[in-house]
């Protein structure tokens, strides 16, 4: 699942009426109010972005890095048998890819109004609704896990994250994940020439909080550097096998939020996380 900034969607989905700002949110508070967002905004979400997801392609974000051509789970006949934990599935796009390849995955989303329409596209494995955080399987129960701008961009304890995720995998399993490249934090949520130029500072970790009139957060998310995105990793019990920074691709002309050709060409968007479990 692959969420554009909040920053653009504020202007257009149904939370038009909150405020941004910059403040500290818990993990608590966090994943109260994504839980919150997206069963709000989960329809008008797959009705946007559907015709670029599909409904059982693997794409890794906005460039449009397809696992097909990206192997960062491993070649595709190695995937057939293997036990898959895609965490913040959306509606389970890429568990379905996975299905495909004759993997049997488990498609795990915070958001029950996104798996509606993933059980809608339909659905041939298990769906989960929990919390990244707190995964309800068993140790050791699957052979590699995956998430497409799931889950991590969106909590205040990361590590916690990886460490759950850890906990479920089996020794030498894989976890890939992609998340918004940190670098975009420092430039305006914007596709165009405007969208070019530093308007903050990239080390500056304040969350990005959309709050309601009595000071709720409604959706939160999280800024976390290179480095603090390697460390949390490493603390995680993982090694980083691959950094993969996506460029944009001539085929691509779409926009996504402030994602955009002209600026993919540019700076990063997307950075792809390639750890193992020793």
């Amino acid at each position: 699942m692959i969420q554009e900034p909040a920053s653009h969607q504020q202007e257009t989905g149904p939370d038009a009426e909150s405020q941004a700002t910059r403040r500290d949110a818990d993990v608590t508070e966090s994943s109260r109010a994504n839980r919150g967002w997206w069963d709000r905004n989960a329809d008008e979400y797959q009705v946007e972005h559907g015709t670029f997801l599909g409904d059982d392609r693997f794409v890794w974000g906005p460039e449009g890095l397809d696992e097909v051509e990206a192997e960062l789970l491993g070649p595709p006949e190695d995937l057939k048998g293997r036990d898959v934990l895609e965490i913040g599935a959306g509606a389970a796009q890429c568990a379905r890819w996975l299905a495909t390849q004759g993997a049997r995955p488990v498609a795990l989303d915070i958001s029950h109004r996104q798996l509606q329409h993933a059980l809608r596209i339909g659905t041939s494995f298990p769906l989960v609704c929990a919390d990244a955080g707190a995964l309800p399987f068993a140790d050791a129960s699957f052979d590699l896990a995956c998430s497409a701008y799931g889950a991590l961009p969106f909590v205040a304890a990361p590590v916690l994250v990886l460490r759950e995720v850890r906990r479920v995998l089996r020794p030498g399993g894989r976890f890939v994940f992609s998340v918004t490249h940190p670098i975009r934090w420092a430039f305006p949520d914007e596709p165009g020439p405007e969208g070019l130029s530093v308007s903050a500072s990239y080390f500056d970790r304040t969350p990005y909080v959309e709050q309601d009139e009595q000071g709720r957060a409604v959706y939160v998310e999280h800024h976390r550097t290179i480095g603090d995105r390697v460390r949390d990793v490493v603390a995680g019990g993982f090694r980083l096998v691959d950094l993969v920074e996506p460029e944009w691709p001539v085929w691509n002309t779409s926009e996504w939020g402030g994602w955009s050709p002209l600026r993919g060409n540019l700076i990063p968007g997307s950075a792809i996380f390639v750890c193992e479990r020793d």
